[in-house]
C-alpha cells in the first residue's frame, strides 16, 4: 500500500476510490435524511436501525471516518506535491486560461467542506456518540416514548446561523463535486465511450445532492 502511496499515479488513484466511496456514503445520508421531509416516523425508525445496528456501527462507521481522513488527508499531500508543478505550468501555459476556477480550487474548497464537517459532527454524530456510549441510553427514545431522531434533527435547524452555515458549506461541496467527480473517473483509466455520459451523470450528481440537502435544512427551518 506505501509503495502505491509514493507514486503520483497511485496516489490519484487512491484519492479516486476514497472519493466515490465517500460519494456513495452522501448518497446514502440524503436518502436517508429526505425521508425526515415526508415522514417523521419513518426517518425515526431508519435512523434508530442505523444507529443501533452492530454492523454500521462498529465495521461501516470506522470505515467510513477512515475514508473521510484518508480523503482530505491525500487531498492536501497532493496539493503540495503538485503545487511547484503547478505554479510552473501556469506560468508557461496561462493555466487559469486552460483550467477552470473549480479545479485550481479544490484545496480551498476542500478545506471549507473539512470545517463545515466539524460543526457536523458538532451538531450530531458527537452528541449521539455520548447519549449511546457514555450516558448508555441505547433505546433512541424521548421521555414520551417516542424515537428522539427527527426532533433533534428539527431543533439543529432553528436558528438561521446554522442554517446559512450550512448552506454555505453545500455550495462549496457542488463546486468541489463538479470538478472531483469527473476528476475521479479519469483517475481511474475511466475514459471511454461513457465518458461523455459520466460527466453528465457527475454534473447532476453534483449539483442535485447539495440542493437537495439544503433543501431539507430550509424545510425544517421553516416548519420548526
Amino acid at each position: 500500500m506505501s509503495g502505491i502511496l509514493n507514486s503520483s499515479i497511485g496516489r490519484k488513484f487512491a484519492m479516486a476510490l476514497s472519493a466515490f466511496f465517500l460519494m456513495i456514503f452522501l448518497l446514502q445520508h440524503f436518502a436517508i435524511n429526505l425521508l425526515s421531509v415526508f415522514s417523521a416516523d419513518t426517518f425515526n425508525e431508519v435512523s434508530h436501525f442505523m444507529g443501533t445496528f452492530w454492523v454500521i456501527q462498529y465495521l461501516m462507521q470506522p470505515v467510513l471516518i477512515f475514508g473521510v481522513i484518508f480523503h482530505f488527508v491525500m487531498g492536501f499531500v497532493l496539493e503540495i506535491k503538485n503545487n511547484k508543478a503547478r505554479n510552473i505550468s501556469y506560468a508557461k501555459n496561462n493555466g487559469a486560461a486552460n483550467s477552470t476556477w473549480m479545479s485550481r480550487n479544490m484545496i480551498w474548497s476542500g478545506a471549507a467542506i473539512l470545517a463545515f464537517m466539524g460543526l457536523h459532527f458538532y451538531d450530531f454524530w458527537f452528541p449521539e456518540i455520548n447519549t449511546k456510549y457514555i450516558v448508555g441510553d441505547m433505546s433512541g427514545q424521548l421521555a414520551n416514548g417516542e424515537f428522539r431522531y427527527f426532533e433533534e434533527l428539527q431543533h439543529k435547524f432553528v436558528d438561521l446561523w446554522r442554517v446559512v452555515l450550512y448552506v454555505i458549506a453545500f455550495v462549496f461541496l457542488a463546486l468541489h463535486l463538479l470538478h472531483g467527480f469527473s476528476s475521479a473517473f479519469q483517475s481511474v483509466g475511466a475514459n471511454n465511450k461513457y465518458t461523455k455520459g459520466l460527466k453528465g451523470f457527475g454534473k447532476a450528481y453534483a449539483i442535485i445532492i447539495p440542493l437537495g440537502f439544503i433543501f431539507i435544512a430550509l424545510f425544517h427551518h421553516l416548519n420548526h
